[in-house]
């Protein structure tokens, strides 16, 4: 199965995720630091990283910045930290999920063959071109442009703009995309709005008063057709 990198500082907390990440099926390898992390990721790319976020020298938000720059791996944050603001800021950070201490093992596993099967390839209908005024959805190529330039998004936004392209027009309620996108029967719904708050940063002329991917009051989120 795939290859999952523990960055975790704690000796203990790391060896038990490590060995029980084995006994679900993974192959899985740890590392103390951010900087070891990093270094061990550039080394020998693991599929999915799990980053604690009190970490000695890098803290957890910057190695995943670091991360994000250059690899579109999905990060998994493990930490007892579960503050809104952190997990708010773990997100926007580039994390694609945030799960508190105690893990409980098969809700952890649960959640990374979710993301594993986010890893494939978006299916939808296949047309070369989604277009909605200046922006454009390139399914099959995996890219998203606005007035003609290139944007670039990560795979969990991708995914989440595809979704709501499918289904343009119509609203999507968080636990409709939650389950629709990360494969979630429900969850933090907080996963989704912070997504949709780094889409419309990248694809918004602007943010605050969004032309495309906008907010239905109480129900969710939709994708204008024009």
């Amino acid at each position: 199965m795939s290859g999952v990198l523990v960055i975790e500082d704690d000796d203990r907390i790391r060896l038990s995720l490590v060995m029980a990440l084995e006994d679900e099926g993974y192959t899985a390898r740890g590392a103390a630091t951010a900087e070891e992390g990093l270094a061990a990721q550039r080394a020998q790319a693991a599929d999915t990283v799990l980053v604690d976020l009190m970490l000695p020298g890098i803290d957890g938000f910057e190695c995943i910045r670091q991360l994000r720059r250059v690899d579109d791996v999905p990060i998994v944050v493990v930490s007892a930290r579960d503050d809104t603001h952190d997990i708010v800021a773990a997100l926007e950070a580039g994390a694609d999920d945030y799960v508190v201490k105690p893990v409980a093992i098969k809700e952890l596993s649960a959640r990374l063959r979710a993301l594993r099967r986010r890893a494939r390839p978006v299916t939808v209908d296949p047309v070369p071109v989604l277009s909605f005024g200046d922006l454009q959805i390139l399914p099959e190529a995996g890219e998203v442009r606005v007035g003609g330039q290139a944007v670039a998004v990560t795979r969990t936004e991708f995914q989440l703009l595809c979704e709501l392209a499918e289904h343009a027009g119509r609203v999507l309620s968080r636990q409709q995309l939650l389950q629709r996108v990360w494969g979630y029967d429900g969850g933090d719904e907080r996963l989704v709005d912070v997504h949709i708050g780094r889409l419309r940063a990248k694809i918004e002329k602007d943010s605050g008063a969004p032309r495309h991917l906008v907010t239905v009051r109480g129900l969710g989120y939709k994708l204008l057709v024009s």
